[in-house]
């Protein structure tokens, strides 16, 4: 999409960064506002199993929760530096001036979830966005969709 925008294509785009940064570096655009800031809580990764994997896999679930939780907490109390010596590697095409610049936008509209629970609040807006964009027939009840118990958990005994 940066791409069709840098070559005329609309009046603006919706990027993830650093794909944003790349285009201001460019002078091909700016960022003139941040969706993830307007639009409230939406969670943007979440992870799903199947109700049998859950209940015969508990410690793995219980595992991968912790760490997502010890992840979190990391990378809110750790500067734009520090995340980015963390994140280097899996970015090659960018320096590392640069996954700072995105790192502090982040941190500076606290994009990040400093916990690994999905708020019934935070789902709905999710849904809403779906289903304006066609997406969702049906909504799910959130207590039929989301086991907190594990993310309860991992913020009860982090370590």
């Amino acid at each position: 999409m940066s791409g069709a925008f840098a070559g005329g294509e609309g009046d603006y785009v919706a990027l993830f960064e650093p794909s944003a940064l790349e285009l201001e570096k460019q002078g091909k655009g700016y960022v003139v506002a941040s969706i993830g800031e307007e639009s409230g809580l939406i969670p943007y990764t979440a992870y799903s199993a199947p109700v049998n994997y859950i209940k015969e896999n508990k410690d793995t679930i219980q595992s991968f929760t912790n760490a997502v939780y010890k992840g979190q907490v990391w990378v809110q109390n750790n500067s734009a530096e520090d995340i980015a010596n963390a994140i280097e590697p899996f970015f090659t095409d960018f320096d590392k001036e640069d996954l700072i610049s995105v790192i502090n936008r982040y941190k500076s509209i606290d994009a990040w979830s400093h916990t690994p629970i999905l708020e019934e609040e935070s789902l709905n807006l999710l849904m809403d966005v779906m289903e304006e964009a066609g997406e969702l027939d049906k909504r799910a009840p959130y207590d039929k969709i989301v086991d907190t118990s594990f993310a309860k958990e991992s913020i009860k005994n982090k370590k």
